[in-house]
């Protein structure tokens, strides 16, 4: 029997998108608190809102973009955020007052949040339902490249350039993102009864999906272990004597990540949930450890190819299971769900333990943040590893 089609021409495109989508995320989140500092003199809580204020923005639109994604249109939200975008990063240059830099991070935050709503929603109305895992771990790849393109070049452009330049990068990459949005092409979702039925019902239970909030509880644990790294590993490094060894982690990331992702969703599809999650939690705890007890260039190094291969392949293989386990009518609140709780992750992560590290030091911090991981095990037995061998119920593969 001949394997349905994965690589269609929008299934590329849609790749594009996220990369680029993904990209304008990392180049500013990276960036954005020492923009404020060296233009308007900002303390440290505000800078650090002005990178946080985009993560706040997120998470408020993807409550309302699922419950109402499929009314708006997916194409037709994806161009109208993709557009937003552009003006918001063109807009940076000449916000002059710290209060409209925030607003702007604010409103550009929603664009984002509900952008990557749609388009982690759209993209699985284009993936076989036979190969779930591997077309959502492919996809993914471009979130993995923006996560060490990003930051790489939202550090270098600041430098040899200066901040007008970065938010023109980000502009640029908005446009290509827009000119996506018109490539790609959509089959149109159909609404079902109950949505119709509960349009403007703002309860609870329509704004969220019980089962994304379930799966996404493993990647709030996963998330907040990641953002130490993401956010602490360059001071720690440095702490060391090993400066340079920050940004060689996240290309080992990177490069671990994209290579798991050629064969981990294949895996997920054949063998089933369970034997591909349990090893990459391993992974991950594995890496966080060495980042505790080995602090200088190899293990830094070493370090984050365990974790590529541990929280990199998590996240898309979390996201697959949580589309296999839901109606389609559901999968856009069930996506804004999940992602809602991987978002708080990132936007908790550095507040809870920027109070932890004075107190463990950055090796206790990251023993605690493998312990983290070890419940995250946990959590996912009991939503989800504990059914059926961590098979979702069959109704919903199609």
């Amino acid at each position: 029997m001949a394997r349905a089609k994965l690589w269609t021409k929008d299934f590329i495109v849609g790749i594009g998108l996220n990369l680029t989508m993904s990209m304008v995320f990392y180049l500013l989140m990276t960036s954005m608190a020492g923009y404020a500092v060296a233009r308007f003199s900002a303390g440290e809580a505000a800078a650090g809102f002005a990178s946080s204020s985009f993560v706040v923005g997120a998470v408020v639109a993807r409550v309302l973009t699922g419950k109402y994604l499929d009314f708006i249109g997916r194409r037709k939200l994806l161009i109208i955020t993709m557009a937003v975008s552009v003006l918001a990063s063109l807009a940076y240059i000449f916000a002059g007052e710290l209060t409209l830099l925030l607003t702007l991070r604010i409103v550009h935050g929603i664009a984002f949040g509900a952008g990557n709503t749609a388009i982690m929603t759209a993209i699985q109305s284009i993936i076989p339902a036979s190969r779930r895992g591997e077309g959502t771990g492919y996809f993914g790849t471009a979130t993995t490249l923006s996560t060490a393109l990003g930051p790489y070049l939202g550090v270098i452009l600041p430098r040899e350039f200066d901040y007008v330049m970065l938010f023109v990068a980000s502009a640029f990459m908005s446009v290509l993102a827009l000119i996506c949005c018109f490539l790609m092409r959509l089959p149109v979702q159909e609404i079902s009864d109950y949505q119709r039925r509960t349009k403007w019902h703002l309860k609870l239970g329509t704004l969220v999906d019980r089962d994304g909030l379930r799966i996404g509880s493993v990647m709030l644990l996963a998330g907040i272990a990641y953002a130490a790294a993401l956010v602490f590993l360059a001071g720690y490094a440095a702490e060391h004597g090993v400066a340079s060894a920050a940004s060689l982690f996240f290309v080992a990331f990177a490069v671990a990540s994209l290579f798991a992702r050629l064969f981990v969703g294949r895996l997920q599809d054949t063998l089933g949930d369970n034997a591909v999650i349990f090893p990459v939690f391993v992974a991950d705890i594995a890496g966080n450890v060495l980042l505790a007890l080995w602090p200088t260039m190899t293990g830094i190094v070493l370090a984050g190819v365990l974790i590529g291969l541990g929280f990199g392949s998590l996240m898309p293989c979390m996201q697959a299971i949580t589309v296999k386990s839901v109606p389609m009518s559901r999968v856009p609140v069930a996506t804004a769900s999940f992602f809602l709780l991987l978002d708080a992750g990132s936007g908790i992560g550095p507040v809870v333990l920027g109070f932890l590290y004075p107190i463990t030091g950055g090796n206790g911090m990251f023993l605690a943040c493998a312990g983290l991981v070890v419940v995250a095990i946990g959590v996912y037995v009991w939503v989800h590893g504990r059914r059926r061998g961590g098979r979702p119920g069959r109704e919903y593969l199609t």
